[in-house]
């Protein structure tokens, strides 16, 4: 896998020759904003404005509280749970008799809540949306910045505008993990490309620090390295090595410390996570689910999600046809694997790919070319997109009983 056919305007890699240096910060944020990033990351943030104002309408009409479901919805009650209280004081008892308790969320999140509620006037709610929020316009503006980079601007435009109207893009801007994981993860995959290993490192860490698949990242950036260490023929630079040592460690730290709080090192975490019905079947129980949607049917969210699964398992196949960097096609691959191959709730599995923006460059350069060439398609496919994804968001939020 080619790292791109397009060409670059800088070297994605350092000199072999070239010894140790102290980290600096990614070339993004010492160059300036790239040309048109202030009006991608406008048509994001009036997209998912949009959205949040008809979640809002939604609860108004439906008679609930007009934010409940931007900040207490589903996960959202555990992570502000462990804002305020700390792990090891809320458990659930299913009624199959499983017990679930806090252990299963990272605490990178709740982390960052706690302190803002310690240092602001904030409620634990009104934090975990502002964290949210600015996440997401962080992590956009690295879409852009990957797509600016690999492709120029007009696909970095493209790129940061699919990634707004996803069908469960919304939960981009709950509290949720969603958007500081993907903030995290897309940084680190600039790095990568930018040969900041260091840096790809650490954020990859902290990567690992918020989400169970936080793990993706952290095998991009091992795997990238491992590609440059045979490029050079073992002759790369030290912090190519460290930045391999740093990124797993804040997804295994976590891990081995739920392990020792529940007596089982290695095993602990594992089984924190098959209280929740989460772990690796190799596709059996999303074999089971198609089947029991296909003979008996369901509520319009499974249909939907089975759907939006497919897609993911088409886009990626396109993504690999596009020999894009393999930093973003193994954390796209890795993603799109859990989906698929992961048990679960089978409403929850598409909010497991809004992370995966790499999916979504095949569908950008498309989109680009219709436009150049017929402008008026383009906007109307994108307009219906738009309109798709913001009524979906509002109902999987307000309106459907299915897990987020």
């Amino acid at each position: 896998m080619s790292t791109s056919s397009v060409p670059r305007p800088e070297s994605a890699a350092p000199s072999p020759s070239r010894p140790l240096r102290p980290p600096t910060l990614p070339w993004i944020t010492r160059r300036g904003i790239p040309e048109g990033a202030l009006r991608a990351l406008a048509l994001f943030a009036a997209v998912r404005l949009a959205g949040i104002i008809l979640v809002i309408i939604t609860n108004a009409v439906r008679g609930h509280p007009l934010v409940k479901s931007l900040a207490h919805s589903w996960d959202s009650r555990w992570y502000l749970h462990i804002a305020a209280q700390g792990y090891g004081h809320k458990i659930w008892i299913t009624p199959q008799g499983a017990v679930q308790s806090d252990w299963a969320f990272f605490p990178l999140y709740p982390g960052l809540i706690r302190a803002l509620t310690t240092v602001l006037p904030f409620t634990p709610g009104q934090a975990a949306l502002l964290i949210s929020w600015i996440a997401a316009g962080v992590a956009a503006y690295g879409v852009y910045a990957i797509g600016h980079h690999l492709y120029g601007r007009g696909v970095a435009t493209a790129l940061v505008a699919l990634w707004a109207v996803m069908p469960h893009s919304v939960e981009l801007t709950i509290a949720y993990t969603e958007s500081l994981f993907a903030a995290l993860a897309v940084w680190s995959l600039y790095c990568v490309l930018k040969g900041r290993w260091l840096w790809a490192g650490a954020l990859a860490a902290l990567a690992g620090l918020s989400r169970p698949s936080g793990f993706a990242v952290a095998g991009a950036v091992c795997i990238a390295a491992a590609y440059e260490v045979v490029r050079q023929r073992g002759r790369a630079p030290a912090s190519v090595w460290a930045g391999a040592v740093l990124a797993p460690l804040g997804w295994l730290g976590y891990v081995l410390w739920v392990g020792s709080q529940t007596g089982d090192l290695l095993g602990g975490y594992f089984k924190v996570q098959s209280a929740w019905d989460s772990r690796f079947d190799f596709g059996v129980g999303s074999a089971r689910f198609t089947k029991a949607l296909l003979l008996h049917g369901g509520g319009a969210v499974y249909p939907a999600a089975l759907v939006i699964v497919a897609a993911g398992v088409l886009l990626f196949a396109l993504l690999c046809l596009e020999r894009a960097p393999l930093a973003l096609v193994v954390f796209a691959g890795i993603l799109v694997l859990l989906v698929v191959g992961g048990s679960g709730s089978f409403s929850s599995k598409p909010r497991f790919l809004l992370p995966a923006f790499p999916l979504l460059i095949p569908m950008a350069r498309a989109l680009t070319r219709t436009w150049r060439v017929r402008p008026a398609h383009a906007v109307v496919v994108y307009a219906g997109l738009t309109v798709a994804s913001l009524l979906f968001g509002a109902f999987v939020t307000v309106v459907a009983h299915s897990p987020l």
